[in-house]
């Protein structure tokens, strides 16, 4: 007997709770089981009646219409769309120059900016005849090497530089070609609008606008400029200027005296600094011979254009006796009224020690400087002794490597066994080698009542230079140096320097050369320090050259005096007045007071020499 199925009706029967089953018949029996006729079945379980499903229908046309249009459209925007694809844009967005903050002095001129330019790339997997690509590349960039070309274009990357930063005619030109998987990048181009004024300071980048040398490394040192990380970019206008510390104008100043100075003298090389005593700003550096920032040299392969006040370390000469007269004064070992055996050479086992202008006497002090005697400076220096010696200097920042935003820097040479000999032949600037920016950085505590601060290249308030620095030497002894310094200038070997209007200390500074293991009577390194003015000074000159031969006008001597000196003192009759100030016509009638209290000073402007 076979079973009917059963359904529910919907439909309780009356007065009962629940719902009442009622009898279905499907066509069991009626069914053909033959292929057509499943099919036959199938197809009527799946019709749709076109009564009950239009609106449906019409539904998915307009969905399907929407869609399509959408897909043109976008389709239309591809087309037009000048955008390189994602991938592509990834790989030169890494490869491409990040944006850097501008440079600028201290008075806001310009020394480092970005320009946008235009590099050259390629798709080597979208080049199909990478010869004639080579050939036609090289005839309109005629510097690209075509093998090394033809190398990157058969590579299997997807994105390959051609040349950086083309000028407007070389991008027409190449445009031009309709090379396909050849376009063109926009970029950031460092230009330094000054060229070579300031560049050792200044520094320079690479092609990828990192930051190689000078302020430039700086910049990257300290995360100022764009990180240029994927997905991570800077727009140039966001970064901030970094203001320097330099003056442009004096910098200029600076290098053009400096290079008529070399010219004149037909030195090897010359360098020269400026710096505020009481801030420690440098104002103006330049070493010579220098570089053009926009295409700098390699560096390894030419030593001449180093920075020769941050890098070289030399034998200073005459001017470390300002610190080694400091020294002794600031002992109490001596004062300006005491008196040295200056009467015969020094001898001190095999060598000997001697005055270049020998005066044969007993010297006061002030003579000892006056007359630059090593004598009568080692004999002050042997009371001090040799462990207060290298106190002192260790103190002065000389014995240790200084440290600028600069990342150029120098070891001083120090001896290794520091006897007596060594304390007396430091005393007057043979036998400790330091970067002149060392000497430049104690003799500016000397002058400016006895504060040691380091150098800086940003600029520097007088308020945050006090909270650096730090007391070297009394307030005493401070004015006691400007004292000597002046008195060099009047009736000392500072004389070339002493400009009238403006009152100029000075001291000379000349050292014989080590050629072969031995000191050379004809080459020599001479350095020359003024202080503006002496009796409250603002700025401290820096000149040196290396190796200037003597004029006939002057008998032949190379000595600092007449190079150094004679520069500085046109640096000094320049560059005043372009910071403002004007020469005077009456100089003060006590400019060391603390001196004059005690019976000193009074004869500073005498202009006789003993």
């Amino acid at each position: 007997m076979t079973e009917e199925p059963m359904t529910a009706d919907p439909t309780p029967a009356a007065g009962k709770k629940g719902v009442r089953l009622s009898r279905v018949e499907l066509p069991w029996k009626n069914i053909d089981l033959s292929w057509k006729g499943l099919r036959g079945v199938a197809s009527d379980l799946i019709r749709t009646r076109l009564d009950k499903s239009g609106g449906r229908i019409r539904l998915l046309m307009l969905g399907l219409f929407a869609a399509y249009i959408g897909i043109g459209a976008k389709l239309v925007l591809l087309g037009l769309s000048h955008d390189q694809p994602l991938t592509l844009k990834v790989a030169a967005d890494q490869a491409a120059s990040g944006a850097r903050p501008d440079l600028l002095d201290r008075n806001g001129e310009i020394l480092a900016t970005d320009v946008k330019t235009m590099s050259v790339f390629a798709e080597p997997r979208r080049i199909i005849d990478k010869d004639e690509a080579v050939e036609l590349i090289t005839a309109v960039l005629p510097d690209i090497d075509a093998k090394d070309l033809r190398a990157r274009l058969g590579s299997r990357k997807g994105f390959v530089w051609v040349k950086r930063q083309v000028t407007e005619k070389e991008q027409r030109e190449i445009f031009h070609l309709g090379l396909p998987g050849v376009g063109f990048f926009p970029e950031n181009k460092r230009v330094y609008p000054n060229g070579p004024v300031g560049a050792h300071v200044v520094g320079f980048v690479d092609k990828d606008n990192i930051g190689i040398a000078g302020m430039e490394k700086y910049l990257d040192n300290q995360s100022l400029t764009d990180p240029h990380v994927a997905g991570f970019s800077i727009d140039p206008d966001s970064l901030k200027p970094v203001r320097l510390s330099l003056d442009l104008r004096v910098t200029h100043a600076l290098r053009d005296e400096l290079a008529a100075g070399l010219t004149r003298f037909r030195a090897k090389a010359g360098a020269g600094a400026i710096i505020d005593v009481n801030t420690g700003e440098i104002i103006a550096l330049e070493s010579l011979p220098d570089f053009d920032p926009n295409d700098p040299p390699d560096m390894t392969k030419d030593p001449t254009r180093i920075n020769r006040i941050n890098v070289g370390v030399y034998e200073m000469g005459s001017t470390f006796k300002a610190l080694s007269i400091a020294m002794a004064l600031d002992s109490g070992k001596v004062n300006l009224g005491s008196h040295v055996d200056a009467r015969d050479s020094m001898r001190y086992g095999r060598f000997t020690i001697h005055d270049f202008h020998a005066t044969h006497r007993v010297l006061s002090v002030p003579e000892v400087f006056t007359h630059s005697s090593n004598i009568g400076t080692a004999r002050m220096a042997l009371m001090v002794g040799v462990e207060g010696h290298q106190a002192f200097l260790r103190k002065m920042g000389q014995l240790d490597r200084l440290r600028t935003e600069l990342p150029e820097s120098a070891e001083p040479l120090v001896p290794k066994h520091w006897g007596e000999l060594n304390t007396m032949t430091i005393a007057f600037g043979q036998g400790l080698n330091v970067a002149p920016i060392q000497a430049l950085m104690a003799v500016a505590a000397l002058v400016n009542g006895g504060n040691l601060m380091a150098p800086t290249f940003l600029t520097r308030t007088e308020e945050q230079a006090q909270a650096v620095s730090h007391r070297v030497v009394s307030a005493q002894t401070s004015e006691s140096m400007r004292y000597l310094m002046r008195a060099n200038a009047t009736h000392g070997s500072a004389g070339f320097a002493n400009i009238p209007g403006y009152y100029v200390g000075g001291k000379t500074g000349t050292a014989d050369k080590i050629v072969h293991g031995h000191y050379s009577q004809d080459r020599v390194f001479t350095t020359f320090m003024a202080a503006v003015p002496a009796d409250k000074p603002k700025y401290l000159y820096m000149v040196l050259y290396d190796e200037p031969q003597g004029l006939p006008e002057d008998g032949g001597y190379h000595t600092a005096a007449h190079n150094a000196g004679r520069v500085t003192g046109k640096l000094i009759e320049r560059v005043e007045p372009l910071i403002g100030v004007a020469p005077v016509q009456e100089f003060p009638t006590q400019p060391f007071p603390l001196l004059a209290r005690l019976g000193f000073g009074l004869d500073a402007d005498r202009v006789s020499k003993e």
